[in-house]
């Protein structure tokens, strides 16, 4: 599948304030790219009736025009415009003007407006007329019903694609999940919640496995996206899973891989026992609950447990017992490498890569469909996932999938690593 960010190691090079000026800037010439290849496409069917005395069709496509490039606000965007051959007489020949691509049209301030109305608009509900109308004015022509149609079926095939794509050749190493909620109806049910599957490949990779729509993190949606998983290939089940404290999630991993040790992220797990506690203690608390997931061994995390417990068990047990309830599971990261402890400990690949797209997602208004709701977010991880960095200390997954032994991050030799779920 063509990735909106097919260069990784050109965006690698590039200073950290720029790399999201690249992805737009690629994004913006692909989108572009599509779009006037749809407009060929429905000018070209809209004449397939005219034949010559030998039935040859009259009017058809002829390679391409060369290479164009726009100046834009968001950087140099190269156009590959279809050519179209008429071949009837010449008082009865037609020539193709894009509607989106005038012929003189070398620099534009319009084009300014493309990425947010795409993705606002254009694909989070069905107005795509809007999207395009905004580069060009209200009444452009060529932008008809069927060509928006058209568009918005690329990126749903595409996502249609990669949600059926094999994962036989794939083993992750570590995986994270969540299920993200946004501000979007879908209709009559309630707000849009998309379960999100990333993982770390043996060679240190993240990459985005598995991305649907659930009702409310349900455990037979999260169920159902595991075992499609599996039937697609994912047999070998990850060492390591790290997700919040949604109930359904753990139920279907214990049944689809049953020996994957269990991690609760440490983010969601503080905002959850600061809640329980009034505002002015917060602050203290927030430094207490550091303590812990920040302590070099377990038995200081252990000791800054115990400390927490016995501060707030008397007046605040409920975020005393908030906290203790998932006392083995919040500590499970000591098992591993030590310089993976900042990716275990929490879902943050996750967070930090879809709140970008909570931010777009509530600037739109109006009732969407689930599909709109997922090309939407699939499109947007894409972006992302071209940007995302490796695991620190990947050269130590190979010994974490053979099973060695990690005690306080440290490897202890010839241990094996208990394959009992945590």
């Amino acid at each position: 599948m063509n990735q909106l960010t097919d260069q990784p190691s050109v965006l690698s090079s590039i200073s950290p304030p720029d790399v999201l000026s690249e992805i737009l800037r690629q994004g913006a010439q692909r989108m572009l790219s599509q779009a006037v290849e749809a407009e060929v496409e429905e000018w070209v069917a809209a004449r397939r009736h005219l034949h010559n005395d030998r039935g040859c069709r009259q009017v058809v496509r002829n390679g391409h025009l060369p290479h164009r490039h726009l100046l834009t606000p968001v950087g140099r965007v190269e156009v590959h415009q279809p050519r179209v051959y008429d071949r009837r007489p010449t008082e009865e020949r037609e020539t193709f003007r894009s509607a989106l691509l005038p012929p003189y049209l070398r620099k534009t301030k319009s084009l300014e407006a493309l990425l947010p109305w795409l993705y606002l608009r254009g694909i989070s509900t069905g107005d795509f007329g809007s999207a395009l109308s905004a580069l060009w004015g209200p009444a452009a022509p060529g932008l008809s019903a069927n060509t928006i149609t058209r568009l918005k079926a690329v990126w749903s095939q595409e996502h249609q694609d990669w949600s059926r794509r094999e994962l036989k050749d794939k083993t992750y190493v570590y995986v994270w999940a969540d299920g993200i909620h946004f501000n979007i109806r879908l209709g009559e049910r309630d707000r849009a919640c998309i379960l999100v599957l990333m993982g770390a490949t043996a060679e240190g990779k993240k990459e985005l496995i598995a991305l649907c729509d659930g009702h409310r993190e349900s455990e037979q949606s999260w169920y159902g996206l595991l075992l499609s998983c599996q039937e697609r290939g994912l047999k070998a089940a990850p060492k390591l899973a790290t997700a919040d404290g949604a109930l359904g999630f753990w139920a279907a991993l214990r049944k689809v891989w049953p020996t994957c040790h269990e991690q609760r992220c440490w983010v969601h797990k503080t905002a959850n026992v600061l809640d329980k506690l009034p505002h002015k203690l917060q602050p203290t608390a927030k430094q207490g609950l550091h303590q812990i997931w920040l302590a070099p061994s377990r038995a200081e995390a252990e000791k800054a447990f115990t400390l927490f417990l016995k501060t707030y068990q008397a007046k605040y047990p409920q975020a005393a017992s908030c906290l203790e309830k998932d006392r083995a599971a919040l500590l499970a990261f000591y098992d591993f490498p030590a310089e993976h402890w900042v990716h275990l400990r929490t879902t943050n690949p996750i967070e930090s890569t879809f709140a970008t797209v909570r931010l777009r997602t509530a600037k739109t208004k109006g009732c969407g469909s689930p599909e709109a709701t997922l090309t939407m977010v699939f499109k947007l991880a894409q972006c992302a996932e071209g940007t995302w960095r490796l695991l620190n200390g990947a050269l130590l997954l190979p010994e974490v999938i053979a099973g060695v032994k990690f005690s306080d991050g440290v490897k202890s030799t010839g241990e094996k690593l208990s394959l009992s779920a945590a």
